[in-house]
């Protein structure tokens, strides 16, 4: 799989956190990915059926295009449970998705998440607000919110730091620094001695909540 990844193109401070997001969802075969966009593969993270919901439609058309799910719903991540039934899911996650809401928006968004899973909510964004204008023509894509560790802890999320130190990268979690072969071991190095388990100095976070 690692091999695989890094001739697609991750490097590999992105392969670690999907190696990360896999442990996470392992034994989860349902998988609801809110804000699916159209780039995220749920099978290179062992998904046997997985459903992509977003809100614009030209990204899941192209989702849809590249067979990256079994299912796809389109829709506003606030009617979430307009959409699906409680406890119908393993697992449902929103992969830089809550940092587009603003922070009222982005709790209603967790509840009902809350409320699909059987077993597991999961959530990556980055570590506090980063800012991030709208690109491909899609006004979502603007951030609007920023959540701290402290705070998903708050709401029960065990909070992990991701893809090293923040002062590495910027919009889109880029690289600032070139060449980013080197700047991507550097942020790897950074992530296991230091943010991996200091996750306010991460550029993400990886939140997980378990329910009983």
């Amino acid at each position: 799989m690692i091999v695989l990844l890094l001739k697609q193109g991750f490097e590999p401070g992105q392969i670690v956190t999907l190696l990360a997001l896999r442990q996470a969802m392992d034994g989860c075969a349902d998988v609801l990915d809110v804000g699916c966009g159209k780039t995220m593969n749920m099978r290179r993270l062992g998904v046997k059926h997985s459903t992509g919901f977003d809100g614009y439609a030209p990204y899941l058309d192209e989702a849809r295009q590249n067979n990256l799910h079994d299912a796809y719903v389109l829709g506003n991540v606030q009617d979430l449970e307009k959409h699906f039934k409680p406890g119908q899911f393993d697992t449902v996650l929103a992969l830089d998705v809550i940092e587009h809401l603003p922070k009222e928006d982005g709790l209603k968004m967790m509840r009902s998440m809350e409320k699909i899973a059987r077993r597991k909510v999961i959530f990556f964004t980055p570590s506090g607000f980063l800012p991030q204008t709208s690109y491909h023509d899609n006004a979502l894509q603007e951030h609007l919110s920023g959540w701290e560790p402290a705070e998903m802890e708050g709401y029960g999320y065990q909070v992990m730091g991701a893809l090293g130190p923040k002062s590495l990268r910027g919009e889109l979690h880029s690289l600032k620094g070139r060449p980013k072969i080197f700047w991507g071991l550097v942020s790897l190095l950074g992530h296991f001695i230091w943010t991996r388990w200091s996750p306010k100095h991460a550029a993400a976070i990886l939140c997980v909540k378990t329910k009983a």
